[in-house]
């Protein structure tokens, strides 16, 4: 299936920076009806506001609190598509001390986020007819990058579990974009060192608005993820995006 962004409902977490605030501007740009920005400090995203005015609406979410995405989920009732874009990255290599307490956070926003993400507005999608579910994994999904190799083994997890997702809502109208940056010109690319590779962050926003129209299932849009998706495009083709094939 294939979803036009235009005349839709959306919502966006992360809003307020970086690919997520890409994402509201392209979605607003393409004619989204209507984006909730979905963010911890809604006054974060004041700019975006003054921008946009009642086309964008401020809602609080705070992804290590559960509660607050189920809250989330009660009142944005109206969503057509739903962007799980809020993540954190840690630099923690395998035997750093501090290793395990970053994978853990990692894991409770990239992972156990996109779960509850899930579970709370998938019902939301069905009752508004169908729609689509975007999640930003990364080419650390596939790739362990050292440096980083706690966001890597989350963001490896989140991957996995997209997949699962993807599989559970063939038959609900729903379509699942699994989105695979590289380095982006973001704050979290500069937290990993990358930020001299990065490039700009609307070549995410524009190639998910791309693939959500296609009916696309991965979305790698950068010069290196391309570079990744060349090499990896044949396996997923046969063992992930055939789901013949999976078990």
């Amino acid at each position: 299936m294939s979803v036009d962004i235009k005349g839709k409902i959306a919502l966006v977490t992360g809003a307020n920076r970086g690919i997520g605030k890409a994402i509201v501007e392209s979605f607003i740009a393409h004619g989204a009806e209507k984006v909730y920005l979905a963010v911890r400090d809604t006054a974060s995203v004041s700019a975006l506001k003054d921008k946009f005015a009642d086309r964008v609406v401020p809602i609080y979410v705070d992804m290590t609190k559960p509660e607050s995405i189920i809250e989330l989920a009660k009142v944005a009732i109206d969503v057509q598509v739903v962007v799980n874009n809020a993540g954190i990255l840690k630099v923690a290599k395998p035997l750093d001390d501090h290793a395990e307490e970053a994978f853990t956070q990692e894991l409770t926003v990239n992972t156990f986020g996109l779960m509850r993400m899930a579970k709370a507005f998938v019902p939301v999608l069905e009752r508004n007819g169908g729609g689509a579910f975007v999640q930003l994994n990364s080419v650390a999904s596939i790739k362990n990058f050292a440096d980083v190799t706690s966001y890597s083994a989350s963001k490896a997890a989140s991957y996995s579990m997209t997949q699962g997702l993807r599989d559970q809502v063939l038959d609900k109208g729903i379509q699942v974009l699994s989105v695979h940056p590289g380095p982006i010109s973001t704050d979290m690319a500069a937290e990993a060192g990358m930020a001299e590779m990065g490039e700009p962050t609307s070549v995410v926003s524009e190639g998910i608005v791309s693939a959500l129209k296609s009916g696309e299932f991965h979305l790698f849009p950068d010069t290196m993820a391309k570079q990744f998706w060349d090499s990896y495009q044949s396996y997923a083709a046969g063992f992930i995006e055939n789901t013949g094939a999976e078990s």
